[in-house]
């Protein structure tokens, strides 16, 4: 269970974990109003650089202080926001057709709250745009420590690294994989969250009328393994029978 954390001295000096579990620094200190009210933190992120977050960016899980990322914060309010913004907008348009809105604040009323909801969707689609560019960039670091499996496999294989070199260091850019792989998963649904929003759906609305349900069955897309020839059926012999052209009846 994760909340949005309201008092914050009690994490001074303590870890900050990414939302991935990973430590990227110290919380150091705050931005306090005189009222009391945190508004932001100075993360320590461990080579002496320090840089100042939103308190709105810290939540806490298991007691742990969790850094939340601008792109997932914004493509949440969105998510929220343009949906009930546009059931605003309905509402308005329905209560002027029940002459319940004066007709002279409706056009001023409803061009207020559209403008509002076309400045959001317009917000929205530049998110979906950065989004994207994460997935690239995601994508790019898979590429690239796949590459690094590789040669760490070439340099083993041909006796450069030794065995306890190898398996520490394959074990390093696999939990390199399985973390960009998970902010590539989350920027996925992140998008398609975001576009449905856009496009005005919502989840159980995205697949057509009578489409099949989705499982958790995994399709095989491997090509089956060639029969052991052990196993193969024997063949019958094939008989050919050659014609005697110089004696016909034989």
């Amino acid at each position: 269970m994760s909340e949005i954390t309201t008092n914050l001295f009690s994490y001074l000096g303590k870890p900050v974990k990414d939302e991935y579990g990973h430590i990227i620094g110290t919380m150091a200190s705050f931005v306090v109003t005189p009222g009391g009210r945190v508004n932001a933190v100075f993360i320590e992120h461990g080579d002496g650089l320090i840089k100042q977050y939103s308190s709105d960016q810290i939540k806490t899980e298991n007691e742990e202080a969790v850094l939340q990322a601008p792109l997932r914060m914004r493509a949440a309010n969105f998510c929220n926001q343009i949906p009930l913004l546009w059931r605003k907008t309905q509402a308005i348009k329905e209560l002027n057709e029940k002459k319940k809105i004066p007709e002279d604040m409706y056009g001023d009323l409803y061009s207020s709250f559209e403008g509002a909801l076309n400045q959001l969707k317009t917000e929205a689609e530049s998110t979906i745009t950065d989004i994207d560019k994460e997935i690239e960039k995601c994508l790019q670091q898979v590429k690239e420590l796949h590459s690094a499996l590789i040669n760490l496999e070439i340099e083993k294989e041909i006796g450069q690294i030794d065995e306890e070199s190898y398996q520490t260091a394959i074990e390093l850019v696999k939990e390199g994989l399985r973390r960009v792989n998970a902010e590539k998963n989350d920027f996925e649904s992140m998008r398609s969250s975001l576009s449905n929003t856009l496009i005005g759906e919502t989840p159980g609305e995205t697949e057509g009328e009578g489409a099949p349900a989705p499982t958790n069955e995994t399709l095989n897309t491997s090509l089956p393994e060639p029969p052991d020839s052990a196993e193969l059926p024997e063949e019958s012999p094939v008989v050919v029978y050659v014609k005697n052209v110089d004696n016909p009846e034989s």
